[in-house]
């Protein structure tokens, strides 16, 4: 008989049964085939398992304190505040922080009490997501979670608005705690806005001063505060110190006219600044006025110049990129993440452009300030040094001036003067020479202060007294001299210059020379080495004078010679491929050392050409000491 169910294959039986024609693995194949089919095509809806678990994450997601401010300050600008106060202070032992604003307030319920029961029970979803889908701009807020990163500033958040019958309500909301209280709060009188208070402090949190507060804030919402023109001001009670919180000032440059940054989802805006690399240099990422990103070359396929060229500063606004929610200093990489790298691709090779040109213009600054620093370095070095041995530069073609600049034979001037500038020179308003009159006595050299001199023969020396800023001192000056060490006959003791004559035997004789200009006193010393012959054409080692070369740069890598004199172009051409160059460029200081020694290399081989391999090297030695001695590193 049929089952009373009008089944052929009725519960009771199960697998029991088999269907006429089949056997029973054949039926229990197609039984778990259409077990393993319905598992397949199952579906649902995704739902939290534990809401307080979920909360408890949410909470803890921001893990940076000063953010956590600039989300309340930023709940304050959303309620139209225009002014802001931020306290940090202390009482009955515990250390708190509150954030006061004259804004709206938390919205009204239809009974005109405040409405913390909808603050605290729609919690991922924000009134501000609906306020922007209904197209009300200005709002930074859209996840509903900004109120609960008071756990990572404190244990208690008291928050307190005033209700239409102008009474203030508060809630209370405890951090591990899923209860909120709302009560009445008595008050001698009420004000617009709203207060959130947060105590105690954490711990770490209790260090976090008024100053700092006021930086991030610059920084962080930046745009926000001078567009809305908020004030906003923090009140720092425990170091008795007020601060304004000013929109952070980028340094540099302003660069006009970029290259639009547009793609399907919007347009982006940017505002950069060109200044000198510094590694503080950032340029960064921010939404809707708020700062998002600190360094935008941190981001993936960003990793490059010139967001990474430490040469800009500024921000760029792209309002349409989606953030992490938890933090909110985070972005989404999905295709608007994609869509605004590829749009950046102009205006990042415009900017590289710019760039380049920045940095050969610094190039050729430095390598004119090095130039000068090279010239000073060798005019100093030829008062140290008998100018008869050494007579490339032009360093003796410029005669004594009144002003002071000039020492005795010319020796002082400048090395490589351009024609015409003495008369330039005596062109000058008499206002501007005015100043250019001698100080106090301050410092004295002795021109020559090293040299070398053959038995029995004779050489003058000179007194060169100079003030703080090298110019020559020339009144109420007295001069000293004497001899401290080994023998020798001088002229006189008591004149500015003075001829010294060698002893009969080789000897390393030091001179002294005393200055004084009423009660301040200088001294200095020369070095007089006394032989019995000297080298083979030192005296007539006098090379063509043509003025202090520049130098330039020509690449040649893999060759070996480092620097040669184009006596035609009178330049030192450097070989900035070797890999001395090459090493030397990792500091300025050391970039300059290199150039001199390449100057001292030349030097010598025009002056002492055909010189025994010895004398050269002893004539190197020389030169480079005493011109890396007046080398000055700015």
């Amino acid at each position: 008989m049929p089952d009373s169910g009008g089944s052929r294959y009725s519960a009771g039986r199960g697998l029991a049964a088999t269907p006429p024609g089949r056997s029973r693995p054949e039926t229990l194949s197609i039984l778990q085939k259409m077990i393993a089919k319905s598992k397949e095509s199952a579906s649902g809806k995704l739902r939290i398992g534990d809401d307080w678990n979920a909360i408890r994450i949410i909470a803890l997601s921001q893990s940076n304190p000063l953010k956590a401010i600039a989300e309340l300050v930023e709940n304050s600008i959303d309620a139209h505040a225009k002014i802001i106060v931020i306290t940090r202070g202390r009482e009955h032992g515990e250390n708190y922080l509150t954030v006061k604003d004259d804004g709206d307030g938390v919205p009204l319920d239809p009974a005109g009490l405040p409405d913390f029961k909808y603050v605290a029970t729609h919690i991922c979803d924000s009134v501000k997501r609906h306020l922007k889908a209904d197209g009300r701009g200005g709002v930074q807020g859209e996840f509903g979670i900004g109120l609960l990163s008071f756990w990572t500033l404190g244990g208690t958040l008291t928050m307190t608005s005033t209700g239409a019958d102008q009474r203030l309500y508060q809630m209370i909301m405890k951090k591990g705690d899923p209860r909120y209280i709302v009560n009445l709060r008595r008050g001698l009188f009420t004000e617009r806005g709203a207060e959130v208070k947060i105590s105690p402090l954490l711990d770490g949190v209790r260090s976090l001063s008024g100053e700092k507060i006021q930086w991030y804030l610059a920084s962080e919402l930046r745009d926000r505060i001078r567009n809305t023109q908020v004030r906003v001001t923090v009140i720092d009670k425990l170091a008795r110190k007020q601060y304004q919180v000013e929109p952070r000032q980028f340094e540099g440059r302003l660069l006009h006219q970029l290259p639009t940054v547009r793609s399907a989802f919007g347009e982006a805006y940017a505002e950069l600044y060109l200044t000198e690399p510094a590694e503080e240099c950032r340029v960064a990422l921010t939404r809707g006025g708020t700062r998002v990103i600190a360094d935008i070359s941190t981001l993936p396929g960003l990793e490059r110049p010139p967001w990474s060229s430490r040469y800009l500063q500024g921000l760029i606004d792209v309002p349409y990129l989606s953030l992490t929610p938890g933090t909110r200093s985070g972005i989404v990489h999905d295709e608007r993440y994609g869509a605004f790298v590829e749009a950046l691709e102009p205006l990042a090779v415009h900017l590289n452009g710019l760039i380049d040109a920045q940095r050969r213009a610094e190039e050729e600054q430095a390598n004119r300030e090095s130039l000068r620093a090279i010239q000073r370095a060798f005019r100093e070095e030829m008062l140290v040094l008998p100018r008869e041995e050494y007579d490339w530069f032009d360093i003796q073609s410029r005669s004594p001036q009144t002003n002071g600049e000039g020492e005795g034979q010319g020796a002082e001037a400048s090395a490589g003067a351009q024609p015409g500038a003495l008369e330039r020179r005596a062109g000058e308003p008499a206002q501007r020479r005015f100043f250019d009159f001698a100080g106090p006595l301050y410092s004295v050299v002795v021109s020559p202060a090293a040299s070398t001199l053959k038995v029995n023969q004779s050489r003058l020396f000179r007194a060169l007294p100079r003030d703080r800023s090298r110019r020559r001192v020339e009144q109420d000056l007295t001069f000293a001299w004497e001899i401290i060490e080994g023998s020798g006959t001088l002229s006189s003791v008591s004149d500015q210059e003075v001829s010294f004559e060698a002893p009969s035997a080789p000897a390393l004789v030091r001179l002294c020379v005393s200055v004084s200009q009423r009660d301040i006193h200088c001294s200095a010393e020369a070095l007089i080495t006394v032989t019995d012959s000297l080298d083979v054409g030192v005296d007539s080692a006098v090379g063509n004078a043509r003025g202090l070369p520049g130098y330039t740069f020509e690449r040649a890598a893999g060759e070996l010679w480092r620097s040669r004199f184009d006596a035609g172009r009178n330049l030192i051409v450097v070989n900035n491929g070797h890999r001395d160059f090459v090493f030397a460029m990792r500091s300025r200081a050391l970039q300059l050392r290199y150039l001199v020694r390449l100057y001292v290399k030349e030097l010598v081989l025009k002056n002492f050409a055909g010189l025994p391999a010895e004398q050269v090297a002893e004539r190197m030695i020389e030169l480079s000491l005493y011109v890396e001695d007046k080398l000055k590193f700015s």
